[in-house]
């Protein structure tokens, strides 16, 4: 980029940037929990990457600083508006105890107060640079983990077939790689996610750096999808191949590790091929050194004028602003959540009614997993032999990425498929003092067909959809300060002949037989 030899060069005075370093620094104690915990999920290795991600945002604004220095100041009061949001948003996640919700607010104050610092045109210019900071922020646990349970599946299914082109006899039942001697589960660690996050942030790094049309940006952002998830079920594959010659230390340990770094590689050399064969299509055929880098500028010609601007309105109002929000946090100070206190789920009994059951457990794994802080697991059978087994999960908290994990996201985890799921109201049965709503499921893994009753119970609510418990969640830490919840799982088999009719009335027995019960465990 050439500059005329008469060029105007607009920049700020000493106050301004004064002004913008302490307006950083209040912020900085205003979203403090915000700014930890995001700083804790960058400790893990789906979010490892987010420790560049400011660096590499504040060197492609520098890189602009020409471009940004020829535009006139034109001041607005929207960056004082956005700044307001976010610390609006950031009080309404202290209330609701969310700490994803002050997390997105931090970008919003951030955004504003650039907003307020350069104005509009200039951060037009450079809010492709600003978007950068959105892959720093960590998924909601609730969406983290239905798109983690959906890539296993994916994954496991893909990487069967690639275990089936070497010749190896092998069976998937959900996300389990059953080989004979050894069983591969496709556990968290494995569902590609640890590729997935920092594969998107490069891919939008390599989209931002191509010099291209704006389809081929796109689709170089679009296709790390796609590409994480077929690399991913290649090394599932590949792993499963490994543990059928040389064992299940294939499978674990340091080699375990040193794929998964492989296969990243692997998948960003297939994006960086990508951009080659992009490059050379279309009316503007280009080398990938050509097309593939960032823009250099001109340095300041020395007959340049230079005109300087006093600090903006907006970015002292904004600072005043910052500077009430954090009095504010003083006076709030920390809301220490409301955890009732229940009966210990080990005392739940087993004799109800005419049924008598018998208490099983979960595996650690999976205890690990759902962060769950009690639950019952027991088989009840009634005197005429009828079996259903039941599963009740309690969390004292959801906050802090503990929270209900849905039914209908687990099963097929498990290899169950579903094959119906509708909603049935019992107005005969009380529960939390109001008619019992059920998800009632049909679910089958092979010759095995089973009928699923499931509720989520939380804070005097009976409710069936997912998404209505997080809206409730956040509503109930803001008005009674207060996350917890249950979910309830009834279950029971449906025998080959048998009418499906027959076990709903089963369920429906037992569910009214427990009600009572639950309501001395869940508190309303």
């Amino acid at each position: 980029m050439s500059l005329p030899y008469d060029a105007v060069i607009h920049k700020y005075n000493r106050t301004a940037w004064l002004v913008l370093a302490l307006l950083g620094s209040i912020g900085a104690f205003v979203f403090t929990d915000a700014l930890g915990s995001m700083l804790a999920s960058w400790r893990s290795a789906e979010y490892s990457h987010g420790y560049l991600l400011p660096v590499l945002t504040l060197y492609f604004i520098w890189q602009k600083r020409i471009r940004l220095s020829l535009l006139p100041n034109q001041w607005g009061w929207g960056g004082l508006a956005l700044a307001m949001a976010g610390i609006l948003l950031r009080f309404a996640g202290e209330l609701g105890s969310l700490y994803i919700v002050e997390q997105y607010a931090v970008l919003i104050f951030i955004y504003g107060v650039v907003l307020a610092f350069v104005g509009w045109p200039r951060f037009k210019l450079i809010f492709p640079a600003l978007l950068l900071l959105l892959f720093a922020v960590p998924l909601p646990s609730f969406l983290f983990n239905n798109l983690s349970q959906s890539l296993q599946l994916i994954s496991s299914e893909i990487g069967v077939q690639v275990i089936r082109l070497f010749g190896v006899s092998v069976f998937l039942e959900g996300n389990v790689i059953d080989l004979g001697n050894f069983k591969l589960q496709v556990v968290d660690a494995c569902s590609g996610l640890r590729y997935l996050f920092p594969l998107m942030a490069l891919g939008y790094i390599a989209a931002y750096m191509f010099k291209g049309a704006w389809w081929k940006r796109a689709l170089i952002f679009l296709s790390t999808i796609p590409i994480t998830v077929l690399m991913n079920s290649f090394r599932i594959g590949v792993i499963g191949v490994m543990v059928d010659r040389w064992g299940q230390a294939m499978a674990e340990g340091f080699l375990h590790d040193f794929e998964g770094w492989i296969i990243f590689m692997a998948c960003a050399g297939v994006l960086i091929a990508e951009m080659w064969g992009l490059a050379r299509i279309g009316p503007h055929k280009m080398a990938l050194s050509e097309a593939f880098g960032l823009e250099v500028t001109a340095q300041f010609p020395k007959s340049a004028r230079v005109r300087r601007y006093p600090t903006p309105g907006p970015l002292w109002a904004t600072l005043v602003v910052t500077g009430l929000a954090l009095g504010m946090t003083q006076v709030m100070g920390h809301r220490h959540e409301i955890a009732p206190v229940v009966k210990s789920y080990a005392t739940f009994p087993m004799r109800v009614g005419h049924w008598r059951g018998k208490p099983d457990h979960l595996d650690k794994i999976y205890t690990d997993a759902l962060k769950l802080d009690d639950y019952v697991l027991a088989d009840y059978v009634d005197d005429e032999g009828v079996a259903v087994n039941l599963y009740v999960a309690w969390y004292a908290t959801q906050r802090k990425g503990a929270s209900v994990h849905s039914p209908r996201s687990c099963l097929p985890g498990g290899g169950w498929v579903i094959e119906s799921l509708t909603q049935r109201t019992f107005d005969d049965i009380r529960v939390a003092g109001e008619p019992l709503r059920v998800n009632r499921t049909v679910i089958q893994q092979g010759d095995v067909k089973d009928l699923v009753y499931y509720w989520f119970q939380q804070r005097g609510r009976v409710i069936t959809n997912e998404y209505l418990v997080k809206l409730f969640l956040f509503w109930d830490a803001i008005t009674k300060n207060r996350t917890d919840g249950t979910l309830v799982r009834l279950t029971a088999s449906i025998p080959v002949g048998k009418d499906v009719a027959e076990v709903d009335r089963v369920l429906v027995r037992f569910a009214r037989d427990i009600a009572p019960v639950l309501d001395q465990f869940i508190p309303r």
